[in-house]
């Protein structure tokens, strides 16, 4: 196993917008910068990603691509994709990764680092679900509801807060159907008020997504019943992956997301985050990014002792 002979400023964790943002701003600060990216993004399956100003529609590994192109132009910053972080251990002057593809060949060491890991997603079991993901099935309302508006809309989950994305998304259509899929996530007080509201609730467990090459038509329950859509929308469960922290632990919340103040310092000094990982659930890539740029002054201004507005 090798490792650096000059220790990095910042280890960034995760090339995603958040990550590969502050990389950027990191870069122009002249901050030597390496960036592990294990380049497996949660959004692999979507076809375009929206509500990014001056990229609305590009695909996301489009966006990815262009940043890491940008990137080109600052020698102190380095990305390795296809890289995975094994273990991350805390050191007298930083931090030390283990770093490689299948298995650790490599070490960074650096003075602070950036988590900008993201989320891992799980779908709901519902068959062949995955073969209409991210083209007519979708996470994200901010993300992709306005091409989907005034269309006859699913909404699949099994998660406690389905009532309330069913209100949120009901503000793009006025023919949502909420699918349980067999649980519990929709009570009877919260279905009574989405019937009056004009949304239906199915809960009969899904057998089958009616489609094709991605396209859903309809989805079959298991009492028989079939209900025409035109797309709609899935409640993934989201959880961050922490597990290569090495003899150290970041506050985390109840559902697994990391701890952070304003300015994205966790509770451990020199460690930071951004994007996903530091959120109760997904961003839109402009928000993450955004996150990205203002972790990366923070980082700047600590590194100096200096507490100037951004």
């Amino acid at each position: 196993m090798t490792a650096d002979a000059v220790p990095h400023d910042v280890l960034v964790i995760g090339g995603g917008p958040a990550g590969l943002s502050a990389a950027l701003n990191l870069g122009r600060s002249l901050m030597r910068v390496v960036v592990i990216d294990a380049d497996r993004p949660r959004n692999a399956a979507t076809v375009n990603s929206h509500g990014f100003l001056t990229r609305d529609g590009v695909p996301p590994h489009e966006l990815r691509k262009l940043a890491r192109e940008e990137l080109h132009a600052y020698p102190d910053v380095d990305v390795r994709t296809r890289m995975r972080v094994f273990s991350l251990q805390r050191t007298e002057s930083g931090f030390s990764a283990s770093i490689g593809r299948r298995e650790p060949t490599d070490t960074v060491e650096a003075r602070a680092v950036l988590l900008a890991t993201g989320l891992r997603e799980t779908l709901p079991d519902v068959p062949n679900l995955r073969g209409f993901y991210g083209m007519s099935l979708f996470s994200c309302a901010a993300c992709d509801a306005w091409e989907l508006r005034d269309r006859r809309l699913a909404l699949i989950g099994e998660s406690a807060d389905l009532a309330d994305r069913a209100r949120l998304i009901a503000r793009w259509t006025d023919d949502l159907t909420v699918f349980t899929h067999g649980s519990v996530a929709v009570d009877a007080a919260e279905e009574a008020e989405l019937i009056a509201a004009g949304v239906a609730v199915r809960r009969h467990p899904i057998v089958e997504l009616v489609g094709d090459h991605g396209r859903i038509e309809a989805l079959r329950l298991a009492d028989g019943e079939v209900v025409t859509i035109d797309g709609g929308f899935v409640r993934p469960h989201w959880e961050t992956d922490l597990s290569f922290l090495d003899g150290f632990r970041a506050t985390v919340d109840a559902d697994g997301h990391l701890v952070t103040d304003r300015d994205g310092r966790t509770d451990v000094p020199g460690l930071y985050a951004a994007g996903d990982a530091a959120t109760p659930g997904p961003q839109q890539l402009i928000v993450a990014a955004g996150a990205g740029a203002r972790v990366a002054a923070v980082m700047v201004h600590d590194a100096v002792g200096v507490s100037t507005a951004h």
